[in-house]
């Protein structure tokens, strides 16, 4: 970081008078701050790492304090680094402003098999450290255990079921795949079923593993209730909301069954509490039907959340989600992306599979191409009906995918009128936000203004025109919003 870089992060930290995601801010005019290794540890298990600012004092409005000797601060912030593990290497920079020095370390990422970066005094499972919002935040049990299980490559699906036998298992759904497995594998053709079935592991020494229980169970919830759907329609744009009658629900429904039966349950659950809307062409007369939501769209989503979602133990009493809201409808499964995936390479990088052994046993029952089509199909259909990009977060150990409703939020007559009294920065804006859901930064940054002021000018009126929609509505100043254009 430059002196000129420091300077303007410094300006936007006081412009916005808080803290972030990235950036955390320290005093340090009385000596070197002590406990440091909870952001050490937060900055270095994220993607974007993070930088920590000294010489700013929060508690008098970020008003510069400068640090009481920039050496040995910067000596004493390397010793708590040391004490890490991995080991963390800042890198230090430092300006002068009125006559006081601020001093800037930025904490590097961590590589995703080297996580969690911890405070070796406390050890792995107490000492790492996540980012939420401006805070730092213990790492939940689940979240250390999903580094390691990506580090030492546990497979959980391959758990054997100890109270299950073959019993267990659908002889129907086993001879179909059976028949399809040495129809295609000419290798396997020549082995008892019974190997076959071994090697492929759906069993482990005589035992079912998760795997094959969730693929060809006779009933897999008496094992595992919680590996199923939960799916509701709910009355309003927010949990809570209530409907005429004062139900909480519009309809609730929880999906069990083998992975191929909670998938078209699924499907039908949502092709039943959706709407497709009618319109006639004028040239052609022809009749267009057009879903709030596209179905080859839905199955994709709803594939991809059964298939990666976590079998571990952590998981196995936390049902996938499926919930359809008055504008919008959201899929929750637990896991967060696994390996070494970014949200920014979803659907462009080949991704480590979490569960391939179902991934290839869904492939064999034709349920998916398992090519890593899914996400890119997504989008293209998406920007082929000219529908926004889906929201795709992790966060906390879960995954989540987010549909605005078709038409959401946008009058039949506003469109033509509001467009042509745009401004040419509220045309970059829907411009930008039509390409793919964008953040109050994002947006500031393409503009190259401040954020505060991009939401005062352009997004907050464009919102309330209905020239931009909120990716999470009921939550306008969550720190996952996202703005999508709606024209």
């Amino acid at each position: 970081m430059t002196s000129q870089e420091l300077l303007d992060l410094v300006k936007d930290i006081q412009i916005k008078r808080a803290e972030s995601q990235e950036i955390e801010v320290k005093a340090a005019h009385l000596g070197c701050p002590k406990r440091l290794y909870d952001t050490l540890s937060s900055f270095s298990n994220q993607d974007s790492g993070g930088v920590i600012v000294f010489g700013l004092d929060e508690d008098a409005g970020f008003d510069v304090v400068g640090v009481y000797d920039v050496q040995d601060l910067q000596k004493h912030v390397t010793e708590q680094c040391d004490q890490m593990s991995p080991v963390v290497r800042a890198v230090f920079s430092s300006a002068l402003i009125n006559g006081k020095h601020v001093v800037a370390a930025e904490i590097p990422a961590v590589d995703v098999a080297d996580r969690p970066c911890f405070y070796a005094g406390r050890g792995r499972t107490h000492g790492a450290y996540v980012r939420v919002g401006d805070a730092d935040k213990p790492m939940t049990e689940y979240e250390v255990y999903s580094y390691e299980a990506y580090r030492k490559k546990y497979q959980d699906e391959l758990a054997p079921v100890e109270r299950a036998n073959a019993a267990a298992l659908s002889q129907q759904n086993l001879s179909r795949y059976l028949l399809v497995l040495k129809s295609t594998k000419p290798n396997l053709a020549q082995l008892d079923d019974q190997t076959v079935l071994e090697l492929m592991s759906v069993f482990r020494d005589g035992v079912p593993t998760i795997a094959g229980l969730m693929l060809f169970g006779t009933y897999p919830q008496a094992y595992y209730p919680q590996l199923s759907v939960v799916a509701t329609t709910i009355p309003g744009t927010a949990l809570g909301a209530v409907g005429d009658e004062g139900e909480r629900f519009s309809d609730n429904r929880r999906i069990e069954g083998t992975l191929s039966e909670q998938l078209e349950g699924t499907l039908a659950f949502i092709r039943t509490n959706t709407r497709i809307s009618t319109t006639i062409d004028q040239a052609t007369g022809q009749r267009i039907d057009r879903p709030d939501y596209p179905i080859e769209v839905v199955r994709e989503l709803v594939l991809n959340a059964l298939i990666h979602r976590d079998y571990s133990i952590h998981t196995q009493g936390m049902p996938i989600q499926v919930q359809i809201f008055t504008d919008r409808l959201v899929i929750t499964n637990p896991g967060g992306l696994y390996g070494r995936l970014t949200i920014d390479e979803l659907g462009k990088v080949q991704p480590d599979t979490r569960n391939p052994v179902i991934a290839t046993a869904m492939e064999t029952l034709g349920e998916t191409e398992n090519r890593y089509s899914g996400i890119p199909t997504v989008r293209r259909i998406m920007c082929e009906q000219n529908r926004p990009e889906p929201l795709f977060e992790t966060m906390h150990g879960e995954f989540r995918v987010t549909l605005v409703r078709d038409g959401k939020g946008v009058s039949s007559t506003s469109s033509t009128a509001d467009l042509s009294a745009l401004t040419e920065g509220e045309r970059k804006v829907i411009a930008f936000c039509k390409a793919a859901p964008r953040s109050r930064v994002e947006i500031a940054d393409m503009l190259d203004i401040q954020p505060a002021y991009a939401m005062r000018r352009y997004v907050t009126p464009l919102v309330d025109r209905g020239l931009l929609a909120r990716t999470i509505p009921d939550v306008p100043r969550s720190r996952s919003q996202r703005y999508v254009a709606r024209v």
